[in-house]
């Protein structure tokens, strides 16, 4: 398929086509900055809380052996979602022809296939939550209830490029929320590849190329960074998630998150945008730019 397919039609409701996420939207605008990363680490952690994708990731993942390297290589594939132009569809066939294999019995004898509709879209759905809780936690102010809407709408797009089943689909952003909630309460479960990634989150492997004997540098030199990290990844994950998995969380960690959240949502901001942004997005951001006062100039030569 390609973004020029038809539109697809759901009963009375129509879906997009498919087609690269665009400049101006709010996912071009924020998806790319380097603060994106922090709910990252809840949004996996609800990956792997789901019995199908927690299955294929104990089974294939690198998370436990390289987690740095399989953290660059899963940013730098969510950056070619939104930035990537018409290869961002080229990076979602290519992901899905990667999943196509990636199936799995896990220990009671049940099959898990990587692109079963609700797993696979469960992993975007994920992301739509760790979008939000983001705008929460670390920026200036969180979304209105039309920002939620309006950004759903451009994740629906983003699911059908992934071509996402029109049925996994919710139709708007309250609908999701409801969705959302079910999932949490009656489809996840502690499963030991999710209390595996909350280890992981906590003690960074270092990476494979390092030399062993600068290991135990590593260790200690990431040690506060993967403390935060752990630290963040609980405090964003549902409440009715981090009861299955019985994690505690106290006010005084709500108020230490939101003082952090605070400091973040006010530096960021100040440093230049090639350090805000993902190597990928600014580029990309850089280059919409180019193109727009070379359009300019365009349009305004003598004829």
């Amino acid at each position: 398929m390609t973004a020029s397919a038809v539109v697809e039609s759901t009963g009375t409701r129509r879906l997009p086509p498919r087609r690269p996420i665009e400049p101006g939207t709010r996912m071009w605008d924020e998806a790319g900055l380097v603060t994106f990363s922090l709910t990252g680490g809840a949004a996996f952690l609800l990956q792997t809380m789901e019995p199908t994708i927690a299955a294929v990731v104990d089974a294939h993942s690198t998370f436990r052996t390289d987690p740095v390297g399989r953290a660059v290589r899963s940013i730098g594939s969510v950056m070619m979602w939104v930035y990537g132009g018409e290869e961002a569809l080229a990076e979602a066939d290519r992901l899905r022809a990667m999943h196509a294999s990636l199936n799995t019995t896990d220990a009671h004898g049940v099959r898990h296939t990587a692109l079963s509709s609700a797993p696979w879209a469960w992993v975007l759905h994920t992301g739509t939550f760790a979008f939000t809780e983001n705008a929460k936690y670390f920026s200036r102010r969180p979304l209105t209830s039309a920002e939620k809407e309006a950004y759903y709408q451009e994740t629906v797009q983003l699911m059908r490029n992934f071509s996402v089943a029109p049925k996994e689909i919710p139709e708007n952003f309250a609908a999701f929320e409801k969705f959302f909630a079910e999932v949490l309460e009656h489809r996840l479960v502690a499963t030991g590849t999710a209390r595996d990634f909350l280890k992981v989150s906590r003690s960074i492997a270092p990476p494979k190329q390092l030399p062993r004997v600068l290991a135990p540098v590593w260790r200690r030199a990431v040690a506060p960074i993967g403390s935060l990290q752990h630290f963040v990844t609980v405090g964003t994950t549902p409440e009715v998630a981090r009861r299955k998995l019985g994690l505690e969380w106290t006010e005084a960690d709500e108020r230490k998150l939101r003082a952090i959240g605070w400091l973040i949502a006010r530096l960021v901001p100040l440093l230049p945008e090639r350090l805000r942004y993902f190597p990928i997005a600014y580029e990309a951001r850089k280059l919409e730019r180019d193109r727009a006062r070379l359009r300019k100039v365009i349009d305004l030569r003598p004829i």
